[in-house]
């Protein structure tokens, strides 16, 4: 072997080991860059339907947003609104004016759903005769203005939970009814993670307690964590 073929292959392999430490160099500075942007937070918001105001509904939302905060505490900010004793007048998608002295709670609620740091909905329902409550249903169909304004709730993440007087009391069909509605302002719907990963949480409410459901229970914080965890990929991160 000529001493040119031995320099040549010993220049060769400099440049390799040049080319690969730059690459290192390059790598590394790119993380240190990406570590110290701070990432995007987001909101997930919880929402009970019950016409009960802080009962067994409010708090099985309650505690999947707590289960999805838990996910990156840094990150992740939640709030509950507990629609008991509001008024969501239907009449008003045909046009139909409020009367004198009408309430309507509507608009303040769409305003921060809609708001783009929201990232995650979770809507919690009673179950009555195998689906969700009348105060669901009204809010639900108010949400038509999301559609008109451009599909506004669009790529949002939404989990849906239900309780009931009985173990197999309907809850599933009443999740799946109030999916059926987050799915048509494109929502992404999804159910509670595993291990559970099925519809969604269906908890028992015994004596208005639901303290005793720990099937239920942990299918609540698999909801919520599996809501947050899809929420923080769509933020990118």
């Amino acid at each position: 072997m000529s001493s040119h073929e031995v320099t040549r292959r010993g220049f060769l392999n400099q440049v390799s080991i040049g080319t690969a430490a730059a690459a290192a160099v390059a790598t590394a500075a790119t993380a240190s860059v990406q570590a110290a942007e701070p990432r995007a937070k987001i909101k997930i918001i919880g929402i009970s339907t019950s016409l009960r105001k802080g009962k067994t509904t409010a708090a099985a939302v309650q505690r999947a947003l707590e289960a999805a905060q838990a996910v990156a505490p840094e990150r992740i900010e939640i709030e509950l609104i507990d629609l008991a004793g509001l008024k969501f007048p239907v009449g008003m998608l045909v046009n139909e004016p409020l009367a004198p002295g009408e309430q309507d709670d509507f608009p303040p609620i769409a305003e921060k759903l809609a708001a783009p740091e929201v990232a995650g909905i979770i809507v919690g329902t009673p179950t009555y005769f195998a689906n969700m409550s009348s105060l669901c249903k009204a809010f639900l169909e108010r949400w038509m203005v999301f559609r008109k304004d451009g599909f506004t709730l669009s790529n949002k993440v939404g989990g849906v939970l239900a309780t009931g007087g009985a173990r197999d009391g309907g809850q599933e069909l009443t999740i799946q009814s109030v999916q059926a509605s987050l799915m048509a302002q494109e929502m992404l719907v999804i159910g509670d993670g595993r291990p559970t990963a099925h519809f969604g949480p269906v908890l028992w409410n015994q004596g208005d307690d639901i303290s005793k459901d720990e099937i239920g229970l942990k299918a609540t914080d698999n909801l919520g964590r599996r809501v947050a965890e899809v929420a923080l990929r769509m933020a990118g991160g």
